[in-house]
């Protein structure tokens, strides 16, 4: 089912990644760090395929003072990682990504690396194009060579969490200690806090509707009030009603 999905959609993961990687360096600004790293954690970090593609991804970006051949060898061993990568991820996984960075304007930064994962006819020109840039990039620059055959899972998680990392070293110590008390609050606590966030929310949309006049408005209050009454707990609904709950 995989494959037949990532087929017909041909997904532009660069530009999810690059929206992903806006969304973090913004989050300083509108403090939101918080809850985006939260996220990242739960949709990226234990997703071990697409953290396997954000490798692919950081890899083929890179420059490596490649000579030629080799550049070429490493370029066609990461298409392989890719296709029997890619084919493991569902599209309720991408679409979980999708939602999060949904309202995101930024440009493609990795858009020669979505062409050179492109499977149609129709773009095999920009295809050719976007693999010679990508050897170019790999010829330049000093950077220690892995061989890609030695790329295990702890390189991968290492790559992963390094995003993460970085971050967090850049934060006060009241903001660590916020950013623990959600990434470690014990499941049953987020249980209770996500029941009530309901009820808060459902009572604010009650008064909303109360107060509305344009059906079209109704009929979206009223959509919100059937989908969130219907919503089960899990640490990412948990957010998106903490988000809900602010904007409203």
């Amino acid at each position: 089912m995989g494959n037949i999905y990532y087929k017909k959609m041909e997904m532009k993961f660069g530009l999810i990644k690059s929206k992903i990687e806006k969304v973090l360096a913004e989050s300083y600004v509108k403090n939101t760090l918080k809850e985006n790293l939260f996220v990242f954690d739960e949709l990226v970090l234990k997703n071990k395929n697409i953290k396997k593609l954000f490798f692919i991804y950081d890899e083929l970006s890179s420059n490596k003072k490649l000579n030629e051949s080799t550049a070429k060898e490493f370029v066609n061993g990461m298409i392989t990682l890719y296709e029997n990568t890619v084919n493991k991820i569902s599209k309720n996984q991408i679409n979980d990504l999708k939602l999060w960075v949904d309202n995101i304007q930024c440009e493609n930064e990795y858009k020669d690396i979505d062409n050179l994962f492109s499977n149609k006819i129709e773009d095999l020109e920009n295809k050719i194009l976007s693999k010679t840039n990508i050897i170019e990039s790999l010829k330049q620059s000093p950077v220690i060579f892995e061989k890609i055959e030695n790329v295990g899972l702890k390189d991968i998680v290492k790559v992963a969490n390094k995003t993460v990392k970085e971050h967090l070293e850049k934060l006060d110590d009241k903001t660590k200690k916020e950013l623990n008390e959600i990434l470690f609050e014990s499941e049953e606590k987020l249980k209770v806090k996500f029941e009530v966030l309901k009820e808060t929310i459902q009572e604010k949309l009650e008064v909303l509707k109360e107060k509305e006049n344009d059906n079209e408005v109704l009929g979206k209050i009223n959509e919100t009030l059937n989908k969130i009454s219907n919503e089960k707990y899990s640490e990412i609904n948990y957010i998106k009603l903490k988000d809900l709950s602010r904007n409203l």
